[in-house]
């Protein structure tokens, strides 16, 4: 999968196409999904053109990695799901055997309630 500059993220960064802002930094924006498969469906994004986990850890500098998995904590902390309520569950999907549909990495994070065994 090849990065496309005009994807929905992209766009969203680049403030093109508006979003239900969460938690932003320097490195991450996060939102909430437009199309929520659970109670509470947010997404967590890196700033930076990477396509999916693996481009990610391979081109990322070593701050914007840190910056990212700290966030996917810190925006379930703001959403009242962290391990220290009732928990969530985070998911990835990367490349076309993983269901991946847009070519920048993003991390869904899905809680509120009981999210189950396996997402479908």
């Amino acid at each position: 999968m090849v990065y496309d500059k005009n994807n929905i993220f992209a766009k969203i960064l680049r403030g093109e196409i508006p979003c239900k802002k969460i938690y932003e930094n320097e490195y991450v924006l996060s939102f909430y999904d437009i199309n929520p498969q659970r109670k509470i469906h947010a997404l967590v994004i890196p700033k930076g053109s990477y396509v999916d986990l693996d481009d990610f850890l391979i081109n990322g500098k070593e701050r914007e990695i840190i910056e990212f998995f700290k966030s996917i904590s810190h925006v379930a902390k703001l959403l009242k799901i962290s391990s220290r309520n009732e928990g969530y569950r985070t998911l990835s999907n990367i490349g076309v055997n993983g269901g991946q549909e847009v070519p920048h990495l993003h991390f869904h994070i899905f809680g509120g309630e009981k999210v189950g065994k396996m997402v479908s």
